[in-house]
């Protein structure tokens, strides 16, 4: 290629022959065939391509085609060159040729030399405008990340308050139930009950304990049996003890064994030893359950947020999804219905698993918001290619319009109100999934249905 072919072409008009001459000097003549790869969107825009003849066609990928989003179709058309202003500078789209033609492919870093030589004024007016973009976008996304962090930290704190609240009353009402405990004892002593009677009395509870709880809609009928025929036996404060003595499936025939074992002046004493014994056991139950539930939380966040692991790590994707879950459990409490659908031999792969627990965070939260808290989220997981893995995260909201597909991974698109979204959440999710990644994030959406379908290879490339 020579100075005198970019001539014509208006991109260069008010350039000298010496500096056309420069321009050639420093880059290269590409010569292309249709189909022929050029540059590839998301990779480093280590070169600035300008179109001297020919077509090039600039895809992106959207859905599970590529999609052609314009054309490089004049002498003059240009593309990439980013890195030349800022060193995160990658490729917009795809350029493949639509036929035989050449370009000029100039080093990012050679451009900028020659733009700092030429036009000293302009190059600070690039990097300036390179600069403010950078920062409007990194401002918006810290932004969002707070408001993201704010809204599952509150979402957090309310999971685990429940358990906690629900253990720290069952630890006080197990005081209760133990004090009565031990007071039923005395009692029980100063009756004078024997060794035999008391074997006999916790035989008793053992059968309830043993027992099957009844049907819901048999309680209050127990109930009523239970309050009068503990009362004719001379029982006080029947109201308390038949709820826990029906719940364990007490009858009348259990009644009258106690009677038979204790007599009727220690039948009180009797029910108070067992009714305290078995909320005890109850109450244990209830607290054990609930710190359970705070250490699931505690061990789900910390799977989340990936503490004290590498970034690059070896990862069942399954493991985020669920641990994920957990932590947007306060947003899937009624009307959402979850449908997981892990297929089997599911490879482990080489990922960044803090930055794919954001993608997933992303990807469920829109599903929740599109099906506006009611419906049913399908999470499916199979296989890929070449070791690789496909993630789809499914709802049945009313579906996307394909204006609305084609932009959808646009930053700063957003179809929320005012307020309610920035319109980062599927950028961010596609630069994680394909610039750090290589792999591919598609959706596929009809009336009543969104799929969010992420593929990722057995590892990420080597930049």
């Amino acid at each position: 290629m020579h100075a005198e072919d970019l001539r014509a072409i208006d991109l260069f008009a008010g350039l000298t022959l010496e500096q056309l001459a420069e321009l050639v000097a420093a880059g290269r003549e590409t010569s292309f065939g249709r189909g022929e790869l050029l540059f590839a969107e998301g990779a480093y825009a280590y070169s600035w391509w300008v179109l001297v003849e020919g077509e090039v066609d600039l895809r992106r990928r959207t859905t599970d085609e590529d999609m052609l989003v314009g054309r490089m179709d004049a002498p003059g058309k240009w593309a990439g060159g980013f890195r030349a202003w800022v060193e995160s500078g990658v490729y917009l789209a795809t350029g493949i040729g639509a036929g035989p033609g050449r370009m000029l492919e100039v080093p990012s870093t050679a451009l900028r030399d020659l733009t700092d030589a030429w036009f000293p004024f302009g190059g600070h007016l690039i990097r300036g405008l390179y600069g403010l973009a950078l920062y409007i976008e990194a401002t918006a996304r810290q932004r969002d990340a707070l408001a993201t962090l704010g809204k599952l930290a509150a979402g957090l704190a309310h999971e685990i308050n429940n358990p906690a609240a629900a253990a720290a009353r069952a630890v006080d009402s197990l005081g209760a139930a133990d004090d009565r405990l031990l007071s039923s004892l005395t009692e029980l002593g100063q009756h004078g009950i024997s060794p035999e009677q008391f074997v006999a009395l916790d035989t008793l509870r053992r059968d309830l304990a043993a027992r099957p709880a009844p049907p819901h809609v048999d309680l209050a009928d127990l109930e009523d049996v239970l309050v009068e025929r503990l009362e004719r036996d001379g029982a006080d404060r029947t109201w308390e003890l038949a709820p826990v003595l029906a719940s364990a499936s007490a009858d009348v025939a259990w009644c009258d064994q106690l009677v038979g074992v204790v007599g009727r002046g220690a039948v009180q004493a009797g029910l108070d030893w067992i009714v305290s014994s078995l909320e005890s056991g109850m109450l244990r139950a209830e607290i054990a359950e609930s710190t359970r539930r705070i250490s699931e939380l505690v061990t789900a966040v910390r799977s989340y947020s990936q503490l004290d692991r590498a970034a690059l790590q070896r990862l069942d994707v399954r493991e985020g999804i669920e641990s994920t879950l957990l932590v947007l459990g306060h947003r899937l409490r009624e009307g959402v219905e979850v449908v997981r659908d892990y297929g089997e031999g599911v490879p482990r792969i080489e990922a960044f698993a803090g930055e794919l627990n954001q993608v997933w965070t992303n990807l469920v939260d829109n599903a929740i918001d599109a099906m506006d808290g009611r419906g049913t989220l399908r999470l499916t997981s199979r296989p890929g290619e070449d070791g690789g893995v496909v993630v789809e995260i499914a709802d049945t909201g009313p579906g996307m319009p394909q204006e609305v597909v084609g932009r959808a991974f646009e930053a700063f698109y957003t179809t929320k109100p005012v307020g309610k979204g920035t319109g980062l959440g599927l950028d961010i999710a596609r630069r994680i999934v394909v610039e750090r990644h290589g792999g591919a994030i598609e959706i596929e959406s009809e009336t009543g249905s969104t799929v969010m379908r992420v593929r990722l290879p057995a590892r990420p490339p080597t930049h």
